[in-house]
C-alpha cells in the first residue's frame, strides 16, 4: 500500500550509511524529509544533496531530519556522502522497498530507451509520521529552498 497524504507511513527498518538502521519508528518527535534520488555521483543528484547539505542546519533548527534514498548499495552511498561531505544519512533500498511504499519508480525514457527508475521524489513527514507534503517529478532548481520552508511552516505549526 503506497503512502497518501496526511496518512501515517508505515513503519519500516532500513540499511543507511555510517551502519545505521533507519526506522521511522524511531524518528517519532522529529519531522522528517525523504528524497528520493536515480543514483549517486550523478550531475542532478549531486547538485539536489548538495543543497540539502548546504541547508542542513536549517533543517535540523525546523527539528527536521533529512535522509536521501536511491537504488544504490552502501559502499555507494558512503563514498558518495564522503565525496560531497554529506551530514544527514543516505539510505540504501537495492530490494526497492521504500521506492515501493512512497511510489516512486515510473517508466523513464533515455536516449529513446525505456525502463523503470526512480522518479526524483521528495516526501515530508510530520512529527508522528504522518506525510504532510509530497515532491514529484522534482526539478533540482529551487527545490531545497522549498522543501526547507515547508518544514518550517510545519514546525511552526
Amino acid at each position: 500500500m503506497a503512502v497518501s497524504l496526511n496518512q501515517p507511513v508505515a513503519d519500516f527498518i532500513a540499511q543507511a550509511t555510517s551502519g545505521l538502521e533507519v526506522s521511522l519508528a524511531a524518528l517519532k518527535g522529529q519531522q522528517v524529509v525523504f528524497y528520493f534520488y536515480p543514483k549517486d555521483s550523478t550531475p542532478g543528484c549531486t547538485t539536489e544533496g548538495q543543497g540539502f547539505r548546504d541547508q542542513h542546519e536549517a533543517f535540523l533548527a525546523a527539528n527536521t531530519q533529512v535522509f536521501g534514498i536511491s537504488r544504490d548499495g552502501l559502499k555507494s552511498h558512503e563514498n558518495f556522502k564522503c565525496k560531497q561531505e554529506f551530514p544527514f544519512e543516505l539510505i540504501s533500498d537495492k530490494d526497492e522497498a521504500l521506492c515501493q511504499l512512497f511510489d516512486v519508480i515510473k517508466l523513464k525514457k533515455l536516449y529513446g530507451k525505456e525502463y523503470m527508475g526512480v522518479d526524483r521524489s521528495t516526501f515530508l513527514l510530520d512529527k508522528d509520521g504522518v506525510l504532510r507534503q509530497e515532491w514529484r517529478g522534482v526539478k533540482v532548481p529551487g527545490h531545497v529552498d522549498a522543501v526547507l520552508a515547508a518544514a518550517q511552516a510545519l514546525n511552526r505549526g
